[in-house]
């Protein structure tokens, strides 16, 4: 089973990055042949500056690789590394139907909060589809929200292979991230950089204790007793720690005689003591920027192995 997943180096990783994408994938290692990219493609939808999207790839690669992502187990890559990709996306995009991208709300959802209606924006969804074709992808593990890509990736194969041979592209399934934690923004929305309400993995301690510090909360006193499941606290906490401490900390905010400033500082050793292995292990990784890179370089090597083979089988299926 060959599994793919790819995340955009749009900035420093936040813990709804991490158990939403990158345990998940991290887990995963051991279920199949998985290939995993760092989207710089995909990122130039919302980076213009060469520089910082350099560093922001690097940064994606020393995370990846603190929180456990192993590239002996995994074929681990940068998107622009395996120039075939864009090969492919335009072959798809010979056949794809323009009704099939106008429904896709991945578009309509960022020009609404402000991006630049542009083609690659509005073409995204092909380029995610040459993504996981071109690896011959079994299974592409997705939240819920991004469901609909895969689905979309799905009735393209369908496409190439009704026009130019039933065996030509394989299928994918998602795996839709179920027990994956859902985890609020520190404004109680979704977690994200574009919303600013983040909590990053590795960033520095005094910024990521004073957000925490600062989380809204309601009126109740020390002494009254308060909901753990409207809390974002509690939610947040529940993230991090087992049944038994999730259970224990629900119980206080029942019973009252605890304030938010105690529950606040809970979370916050729950999150500092999670991290704090892979934050002894970034730094060891951040003293030898060479391996980072060389990972980098033999991940894209074998995946352009893979690549090379089914691009040119769509090029010969189609002519070229």
């Amino acid at each position: 089973m060959r599994i793919l997943s790819g995340i955009q180096p749009s900035g420093a990783f936040h813990i709804g990055n991490y158990f939403g994408m990158m345990e998940p994938s991290i887990r995963l290692q051991d279920e199949g042949e998985a290939y995993y990219f760092i989207a710089d493609y995909h990122a130039l939808t919302t980076i213009q500056n060469g520089e910082t999207l350099r560093n922001n790839c690097f940064e994606a690669a020393l995370d990846f690789l603190a929180c456990g992502l192993d590239p002996e187990k995994a074929v681990f890559f940068r998107h622009s590394q395996v120039q075939e990709v864009t090969e492919l996306s335009w072959l798809l995009s010979t056949v794809t139907p323009m009704g099939l991208l106008e429904r896709c709300h991945s578009y309509k959802d960022k020009t609404a909060r402000g991006l630049s209606a542009t083609h690659g924006l509005f073409a995204y969804p092909v380029l995610m589809a040459a993504d996981i074709l071109i690896f011959d992808s079994d299974l592409v593990p997705v939240g819920r929200d991004q469901k609909q890509h895969v689905e979309v990736t799905r009735d393209i194969a369908q496409k190439m292979n009704d026009l130019y041979g039933a065996d030509l592209l394989r299928i994918p399934e998602p795996r839709i991230r179920e027990a994956a934690a859902k985890v609020p923004g520190l404004d109680g929305e979704k977690m994200s950089k574009s919303y600013g309400n983040t909590l990053e993995i590795f960033g520095a301690e005094k910024a990521q204790r004073k957000k925490v510090m600062r989380i809204v909360t309601d009126s109740a006193g020390v002494e009254d007793a308060k909901d753990p499941d409207s809390s974002l606290i509690y939610q947040l906490y529940s993230v991090f720690a087992n049944d038994t401490q999730s259970e224990a900390m629900a119980a206080s905010f029942r019973s009252g005689g605890v304030g938010y400033g105690d529950f606040k500082k809970q979370l916050w050793e729950a999150y500092w003591e999670y991290f704090a292995p892979m934050r002894q292990r970034r730094e060891e990784l951040q003293a030898n920027p060479d391996y980072i890179h060389q990972v980098l370089k033999e991940g894209a090597d074998k995946a352009r192995e893979v690549a090379s083979v089914v691009v040119g089988r769509v090029r010969q299926a189609m002519g070229l």
